[in-house]
Order: C-alpha cells, then structure tokens, then sequence
C-alpha cells in the first residue's frame, strides 16, 4: 500500500478527498488527516508517509511555507487548490502535480498514477523555482522543470527549439542538439509552456518555438524548416493561426 497524508483546514475538503480515495484509488492508504500546516508536520515526522496531498491556501502557514521546513522532501507532493492561475503557473512550471477544487476523481486517479510512475521526488531546485516564482511575481519565468524517467531535467525555456508528441510521452528537441524525454503529454508541455508567447502548437503532434522557425512551405497545411533543419508539418487546422503569429502587420 501507498501510505498518504491530507492537509487541508477545510474539514470537508479533507472528508471529500478521502472519501474520493477510498473510492476510485484502493492501492492508496490515508493514514492521517491534518487541519493544519503545523499538525501536518508533525504526522509527516511521525507517518513517513510516500504522498502528501497539500492545500496552499492555510491560515498561518500556507502549503508553499510548509514545505520549506524540509531541506529534502522523502515523499511526493500533490498540490490541492482552488483557482490561482499565478500559483498554478508556478507549480506548472515546476513540473509538480495539482488538484483543482472540487477535485474531479479523474484528475485524481491521473495525478496518482503520473506521481507513482516517477522514480524519483521533486527536487530541491525544483521546489527553489517554483518558491522563486511564487514569492517574485514579477521575476518572469525563465527555467521549467522536465519529468524524466531518471528524475528532473531543468531547462531554460527559450533553448528549446520543439516538442514532439509520442503517446504520453514529449520529446523535447533543444538548439544544443540534445533530446531530452519527458513523461509528460504533449498538451501537457503546451500548459506548461503557455506563459511563453514564443511556443506555438503547429500539429496534433508538434509544439514550435517561433524563434527558431526559419521557412515557412505552403501547402494544404504546409510545413516548417527549424532552425536545426529539421522539417515540422503544420495541420491545415492550425495554418491560420500560424501565420498570423508569423505576419502579425498583415492580419
């Protein structure tokens, strides 16, 4: 069994997550139920437990200030929140995993299994970047966290030059010539990189820097020639919206 702890100071938020566990996740054990930050920590020390689902929004310490108490983090994190699109981006960003409220069992049985399959928790940079970004709004995002099979790769945005869909797997091509493999959909690196003006999706199976396009080829959707000259098709559906991102004056 997968040992889990619920923090949340929302005592029907915790009922209704348990609730949803014991429902649709039978390989997950609840072994404590906190209303607090403070009795959170103290069930983590007492618990060891593999998963922690955290609210951010707590009274006196919130779950981001929680976390920082740890100089290593033994267990995985899933995040529980109401809207916070800046919190959100950050924990996106970050590549860690979150539950919108109310949580949706779906999303809960697919955060499970994306948190289960990686070998490793997040890291300390990772959790340095995405505080960074939480505590300094106004900072911009520059690096974002990539989930391997290994662990973590963190990478500066704009040194990606596409992302190529394969199954629930991305490979994300960079201009070093490096390929680095993430266990993350397609539509899950567009989210990821959706505060980047300069990504545009292309092709059910392609994700592109405009920066790095260097010709477009008309045809029925056409195609594109990389920077690295590689050739990406364009789907007839997204042809449009290319080329009003690559002739702006003219639309």
């Amino acid at each position: 069994m997968i040992k889990a702890i619920l923090i949340d100071d929302e005592i029907h938020c915790l009922d209704t997550l348990s609730m949803l566990i014991a429902e649709h996740c039978p390989e997950i054990e609840v072994v404590d139920q906190c209303a607090s930050a403070k009795k959170g920590l103290l069930a983590i020390e007492k618990t060891k437990p593999d998963i922690v689902f955290l609210d951010i929004e707590m009274p006196i310490t919130n779950g981001f200030e929680m976390l920082e108490h740890f100089q290593e983090t033994p267990f995985s994190v899933i995040f529980t929140t109401s809207y916070d699109q800046y919190a959100i981006k950050a924990i996106r960003f970050s590549a860690l995993d979150y539950l919108l409220k109310p949580i949706d069992p779906k999303e809960l049985v697919s955060a499970l299994k994306k948190v289960t399959a990686q070998k490793s928790n997040f890291t300390k940079e990772q959790f340095e970047m995405l505080i960074d970004q939480v505590k300094n709004k106004a900072s911009g995002f520059l690096k974002i966290a990539l989930p391997t099979s290994q662990g973590f790769e963190l990478i500066l945005a704009d040194q990606i030059l596409k992302c190529e869909a394969d199954d629930n797997y991305t490979h994300i091509h960079c201009k070093n010539k490096t390929r680095i493999t993430a266990c993350r959909s397609l539509k899950e690196i567009e989210e990821q990189l959706s505060g980047f003006e300069f990504f545009i999706r292309v092709h059910h199976s392609y994700l592109v820097n405009l920066n790095e396009i260097n010709r477009y080829v008309r045809g029925e959707g056409g195609y594109l020639i990389m920077s690295d000259s590689s050739v990406v098709d364009v789907s007839r559906s997204r042809k449009e919206l290319l080329l009003k991102k690559l002739q702006p004056n003219r639309y």
